[in-house]
């Protein structure tokens, strides 16, 4: 009887440690099971930065912190965007790199967009020019001090299905203080944005990536190099 009883309570705080373990898991995890509450219909009423110096936001940026309305695990690593703008048609350019943080053969990709401002009197608001985008698409710059950090969010508005809302948290370094992105992190829960799902983006060993070409999925430039033997020696190698 004695023996059944040890054996009953071993079980008991086996289950218990398990059920606890199990349970602080999913808490530092909560994305993985938690259902989403920022899937919502419009786009949040946005008031973009006033005084905005549209010059000084252009340049190259880390994007230190991702959030997608669409996405619920961390994918990305080494993502980088450069902003530039055209005085002859006065359109904002953002070309962006990435890759997927579980490549192994770290293979970076690229994108742009472009947008304009249709109100120049708020130069920290603009629209996407691109047609494939269907209804309403606005990006706001919502706070930067221009030499070191910024947040933009994008979001895009579609007939029977959720907004699409997206924030990117910049920084001309690829490291930021834990102080500064709480402090832009602070900004976005009033737009419904869900922290839990604002994920960070390694900055570290992106010296060495595999650029894609464009051109064929097959073809890569390593590191600038186009002579197609020392790409060749340089694949085998790894």
């Amino acid at each position: 009887m004695a023996t059944n009883y040890n054996k009953l309570l071993i079980l008991f705080a086996v289950v218990f440690y398990c059920t606890e373990l199990t349970y602080s898991w999913l808490k530092y995890n909560s994305y993985t099971t938690r259902k989403r509450t920022d899937l919502k219909r419009r786009c949040p009423n946005v008031r973009a930065l006033r005084n905005f110096d549209l010059e000084a936001m252009m340049g190259f940026w880390h994007i230190i912190q991702y959030y997608a309305s669409t996405e619920e695990l961390p994918e990305y690593a080494c993502m980088h965007s450069h902003f530039t703008f055209s005085s002859d048609d006065h359109h904002i350019t953002m070309n962006f790199t990435y890759i997927f943080a579980e490549d192994p053969m770290k293979e970076q990709l690229q994108g742009n967009i472009t947008w304009q401002i249709p109100d120049f009197s708020t130069p920290a608001h603009w629209m996407h020019t691109e047609d494939i985008y269907e209804g309403i698409y606005n990006t706001y710059v919502l706070d930067t001090d221009y030499k070191a950090w910024g947040l933009i969010m994008h979001c895009a508005e579609k007939k029977k299905h959720p907004r699409y809302l997206s924030a990117l948290l910049l920084s001309r370094e690829p490291q930021l203080g834990d102080n500064v992105i709480n402090f832009l992190r602070e900004k976005l829960p009033r737009y419904d944005i869900d922290l839990s799902f604002m994920f960070s983006i390694n900055q570290s060993s992106c010296d060495n990536l595999i650029e894609n070409s464009g051109d064929n999925n097959l073809a890569y430039t390593l590191n600038g190099r186009t002579n197609t033997e020392d790409i060749l020696k340089i694949m085998l190698k790894q």
